[in-house]
């Protein structure tokens, strides 16, 4: 459905959003239009000038009671130094009110809308690119700076040059004046219209920037992959394609905008011609005086001069205004996971977890889970197999709260965790996947990270206990060195070492293990087992598991299939029931 929000105007939303720096912004406008008058003074003051020269004591300066030339003339130098003071004063000031608005909002819009980012569930960023949602974070937010930076105020000089010299020539000469005038209507009228094709195809353009900024993000994330399938050439082509359809999208947009100055200048010399020739034989038949004649030869040009410059100002309005679009569509996207209110603090947790009757489908997919119910009692280590797509990782993301299940309910300690903090539940679960992601940034950072207030003797607890101080010790920097982005330049075994050290220090009362060790060597999968042994010792466990040899020492076992659980009972038990367990166990046992 279309909100209100959706529909409003991409300007309005801005001011709206903006509203906290109101005083700014009004500033900033006052002294754009100040700055813009005083700089439109010298052509006045010429004309006070022929006039004061030509018409001596019946000049306008004259009639304030100053009668001589020299008296005229120093008045009309003291003004003139005001004027030109005045105008660098109020340059100073616009640009700095400008400038420094552009910082804040930049900021605060960047801020925002990753912090709503962050607030969107899982299933939001898999139905978006990175490299888009990172197009909107960076290219359009500094879109919308360098808009504010200089674009507002030439908008705004445009239009108080045409509001202030328009109604100068309709003061002054309203019988010729109509002609320089003429060319305005038109000239509007084809910005508006021009506009109107402008915009959507500076749309096309800033979406055909998310694109290439998503597949640039992908492949350089991919960059092993593609040299290892000896597809450079492959993705060179497709950003290539990429790329010159950004191209296409901006010769698009340029057609129509550079035909825009050339046409408006043929429209402005007509209005020039005839301000000039009507001007002059008005001087001649002496209903125009020679000031005021001067005057206005001067200004004509100030007043349809920036109507060529028009087109690059609604350019530039255009595309902020599409990258203003973009921003708020992120912002104006509902938070479909309603977060609970009920606190759950960490040193209460004894880590009872039920699964509850639970149904559970992806988006515009078919269950995952089907009506599943499993138990964890409190300090016991529950294990979870199962072929691949039964289900287990899923168990995961709901108890994270990362998806809402569509039937039934999750529990920890009696609460629904629908009805909990999602910051208290997540602080009070550890979590081992077998993707573990490290920052760039040190080894020391990677282990505290969610710890971000631990000691350096805590973190060297925490890595001796995951078995991982012996090889940091034998890196270049110890604890000191850079793990790279997302720790390539450390093992498998090391990366996922590093995360159990994390989930020690963490010391969370619920610890989950995701696949904690498929992707390890047999003698790297033996250590993670010994630190794992230690680390759940009264500690509530989940350990989802592709070997059954990591958790047939479990309290129990559930086994899965299409969502359900077929079998569950200890080790010993599921291999006398003969079924799916024990068919798994003789597989990877080599008994068959």
């Amino acid at each position: 459905m279309t909100t209100f929000q959706s529909v409003r105007h991409p300007l309005m939303r801005l001011l709206r959003y903006g509203r906290s720096y109101r005083p700014q912004i009004w500033g900033a406008i006052a002294n754009s239009i100040l700055n813009t008058i005083f700089d439109l003074a010298p052509p006045y003051l010429i004309g006070i000038a022929i006039d004061v020269v030509t018409n001596n004591e019946s000049s306008l300066i004259a009639r304030t009671g100053i009668t001589s030339i020299s008296g005229q003339l120093g008045v009309l130098s003291a003004l003139t130094f005001l004027i030109w003071s005045l105008e660098s004063l109020t340059e100073y000031i616009y640009a700095t009110l400008w400038r420094n608005l552009a910082q804040n909002l930049q900021h605060d819009l960047r801020i925002d809308t990753y912090g709503h980012l962050q607030e969107q569930d899982l299933s939001y960023f898999e139905d978006r690119s990175t490299g888009s949602l990172l197009s909107i974070l960076n290219d359009d937010i500094n879109q919308l700076e360098r808009f504010l930076n200089t674009g507002a105020h030439n908008l705004l000089r445009f239009l108080t040059t045409v509001i202030w010299v328009g109604t100068t020539f309709l003061v002054l000469a309203p019988g010729v004046s109509w002609m320089a005038m003429l060319p305005i209507p038109f000239v509007l009228w084809g910005s508006i219209a021009f506009q109107r094709r402008l915009a959507p195809r500076y749309a096309d353009v800033r979406d055909k920037a998310g694109l290439i900024s998503g597949r640039l993000a992908n492949n350089l994330s991919g960059i092993a992959t593609i040299k290892s399938f000896t597809a450079e050439a492959y993705e060179r082509d497709r950003v290539t394609l990429d790329s010159d359809a950004y191209r296409r999208s901006n010769r698009r947009a340029i057609a129509l905008s550079a035909a825009f100055i050339p046409l408006i200048r043929i429209v402005i010399l007509v209005g020039f011609t005839a301000m000039l020739y009507l001007g002059g034989m008005a001087v001649a038949s002496g209903t125009l005086s020679a000031g005021t004649y001067g005057f206005m030869v001067f200004i004509v040009q100030r007043l349809l001069w920036p109507f060529t410059q028009l087109s690059e100002i609604m350019d530039e309005y255009q595309r902020a205004m599409a990258s203003v679009r973009r921003v708020m569509g992120i912002l104006d996207t509902p938070v479909e996971l309603i977060p609970g209110r009920n606190p759950l603090p960490v040193e209460q947790v004894k880590g009872d977890v039920r699964f509850e009757h639970v149904t559970f489908a992806y988006r515009d997919r078919q269950p995952v889970l089907r009506n599943l119910s499993l138990h964890i009692p409190a300090g016991q280590s529950i294990g979870v197999v199962g072929a691949t797509g039964s289900g287990k990782s899923t168990l995961v993301k709901l108890l994270l709260r990362f998806y809402q299940p569509q039937q039934g309910r999750i529990c920890v300690d009696g609460q629904d965790i629908q009805d909990l903090l999602p910051r208290d539940l997540r602080r009070c679960i550890g979590l081992v996947s077998q993707d573990v992601f490290l920052f760039s940034g040190t080894v020391a950072e990677n282990i505290a990270y969610g710890s971000f207030g631990a000691s350096r003797a805590e973190i060297l607890y925490a890595a001796k206990r995951a078995e991982a101080h012996e090889f940091i010790a034998q890196l270049p920097q110890g604890y000191d060195t850079i793990v790279g982005e997302r720790g390539q330049k450390l093992s498998g075994g090391q990366r996922q070492r590093l995360a159990i050290a994390r989930a020690i220090l963490k010391d969370p009362p619920i610890l989950v293990l995701d696949e904690a060790t498929s992707a390890v060597d047999n003698e790297t999968e033996a250590a993670i087992q010994r630190s794992l042994a230690v680390i759940t010792q009264g500690r509530t466990t989940l350990a989802i598991a592709h070997r059954l040899s990591t958790i047939r020492h479990c309290h129990c076992i559930y086994v899965m299939a299409d969502g359900e659980v077929v079998e569950q009972g200890r080790h010993e038990d599921l291999l006398a029931l003969n079924g799916l367990y024990a068919s798994l166990w003789r597989v990877q046992s080599g008994l068959r």
